[in-house]
């Protein structure tokens, strides 16, 4: 169990992060910080999912000035091109209709600090995904709930209709979800 007498934040809107954080029973707030999640052609996936995790760092020590932030950025790779969030429902339907019968890599990079001791960790881990071939009207359906919006690879294989697109997962379910919480508990360890 982890314990510390400063007060840890989680600088992420993403409500599955916050519910996998909970799993650790840390007590934590959280905020959200405003990043411009810019993809650069050529940049190796972990080299993105780091960078963009240090930058939304960078953004949340603007705000907070004592105590322990964690940020997070995930990202789907497929074919060597890496797949963001969708922009809108056709882009949804494009990367679900990519991803299908196929096996993509999600890779989650994260940022730990502790502003008082001065100490930053950055790590990733990445998951190979295999999907199931998914079917037109699927795809469709699923766009149609909204959930592929706000989702790197257009889904989510935890509480919707996404996790039956998944046939099987080679790593860490938890950072397909968007925290690896191993890993991240074993990093927090290491800046209290």
């Amino acid at each position: 169990m982890i314990k510390t007498n400063i007060p840890v934040y989680l600088a992420s809107k993403s409500p599955r992060r916050k519910h996998l954080l909970e799993l650790l029973n840390l007590k934590f707030e959280t905020f959200s910080v405003d990043l411009n999640e810019e993809i650069l052609d050529g940049e190796h996936p972990v080299k993105t999912v780091k960078r963009l995790s240090e930058q939304k760092l960078m953004e949340a020590r603007k705000k907070i000035s004592k105590g322990i932030i964690i940020t997070a950025d995930t990202i789907v790779v497929l074919e060597e091109q890496i797949i963001g969030k969708p922009k809108d429902e056709a882009d949804a339907e494009r990367i679900l209709k990519s991803l299908s019968g196929k096996t993509h890599a999600v890779y989650t990079g994260f940022a730990v600090c502790n502003t008082e001791k001065n100490i930053t960790l950055i790590e990733y881990e990445k998951t190979l995904v295999t999907f199931r071939h998914l079917e037109k009207e699927e795809i469709v359906d699923y766009i149609k709930s909204g959930s592929p919006m706000d989702k790197a690879g257009a889904y989510g294989i935890q509480d919707d209709f996404g996790a039956v697109f998944v046939r099987r997962i080679d790593g860490c379910y938890y950072n397909v979800v968007g925290l690896p919480l191993t890993r991240l508990y074993d990093t927090l360890k290491r800046v209290i």
